[in-house]
């Protein structure tokens, strides 16, 4: 959704061409644009180096633009919110979405209370996705180009959020993105994306995780019927549906079935073992349906590059059971359940169990 009538808009300005461009069109539509730039990562972080050049990039895009540009200092939130969450999932044997996370309790939680102390009506992202008004609630939409879509990983805002929040980009390809900052001489046209997890130089989270003392100690690796198959050098340093390096010479290759916190244990099983028929989900955030309480058909996505699938939703108070039509493979607790209905969000809660 975009304002229908001018108004100061806070664009989260990353420093890259998306976010860059999405200032440029909220300013040619006539809006009062101010950049804000997050900064996330104390000066000895490993990855404080990037962030403070992209940091400059999105002043200088900011300056190209004409509008005023601020640096909000997010670093003790995102501590909190993201880091410490991040390491106590891999604590707890579950793979989590960080992104997920950052973008409920950063980018459109901290953020947006900058964004108001700024005077702003509206916090804007350089997202790939659309916002969609129905029966008087919000919800997140796919973006036109689904190649791009982020509607997984903004699945998570509340109705409060939404209600405040702009993505000029839903539209739009990627290409387009590009060719309107060229048209506008932006440094960034041509920046690269980033494919990792920000706070990750090079993707290395079990470099990371060790660094920070979560990978857990050595323990065993054993079959469905217990019996041990090899050692494992911690449980971060797996997940569900994970093949390679397990280090078990077999006819058939094995992969992770489950892990087991309670007894430092890999559970390993064959490719026809990794498929679940349910899971559960908790912490759900209703979007497009207000909250439910009869059983409904729907479309679930349980993992960023996952293709949703049609699945039945028992729904329950914070919480929903969602059993697939077709078994799927790889289920893995602290990951994000999105329950869609053709585009549109529905809900989306945290992945807890599977069978």
């Amino acid at each position: 959704m975009t304002p229908t009538e001018p108004a100061r808009v806070v664009v989260a300005m990353s420093g890259g061409v998306d976010s860059s461009v999405a200032a440029a069109l909220l300013k040619d539509a006539g809006h009062e644009v101010l950049g804000v730039t997050m900064r996330l990562f104390p000066g000895c972080d490993e990855a404080a180096g990037s962030r403070e050049q992209a940091i400059e990039d999105a002043r200088r895009a900011a300056a190209r633009l004409g509008i005023p540009h601020h640096v909000a200092e997010l670093t003790g939130h995102f501590q909190r919110q993201v880091l410490d969450y991040f390491l106590d999932e891999y604590r707890r044997a579950r793979t989590p979405n960080p992104c997920v996370r950052c973008n409920q309790r950063i980018k459109f939680g901290a953020l947006l209370d900058q964004a108001r102390a700024l005077g702003g009506e509206f916090l804007a992202t350089g997202h790939y996705v659309r916002v969609a008004a129905r029966e008087g609630r919000y919800a997140v939409c796919r973006a036109a180009c689904r190649e791009k879509d982020q509607s997984y990983v903004l699945s998570g805002l509340s109705q409060e959020q939404l209600a405040r929040v702009v993505f000029p980009l839903g539209d739009l390809s990627k290409d387009e993105t590009r060719a309107i900052a060229r048209s506008l001489g932006l440094d960034v046209a041509e920046k690269s994306e980033s494919q990792d997890i920000c706070f990750l130089e090079g993707g290395d989270y079990r470099g990371y995780l060790a660094r920070q003392g979560a990978t857990g100690g050595p323990g065993p690796i054993v079959s469905t019927s217990g019996k041990v198959l090899g050692t494992h050098t911690g449980l971060a340093h797996y997940t569900v549906g994970q093949r390679r390096g397990l280090g078990i010479a077999a006819p058939r290759p094995y992969y992770v079935l489950r892990l087991l916190p309670e007894r430092n244990t890999v559970v390993v099983g064959f490719h026809e073992e990794t498929f679940a028929k349910r899971l559960t989900a908790s912490g759900v955030v209703w979007a497009g349906l207000s909250p439910q309480t009869d059983p409904f058909e729907c479309q679930i996505q349980i993992r960023y590059r996952h293709e949703a699938v049609t699945c039945t939703v028992a729904p329950a108070p914070d919480r929903f059971s969602a059993e697939f039509d077709a078994p799927q493979r790889a289920v893995t607790p602290g990951q994000w359940a999105v329950l869609y209905r053709g585009d549109l969000v529905l809900a989306a809660g945290t992945i807890d169990t599977f069978e």
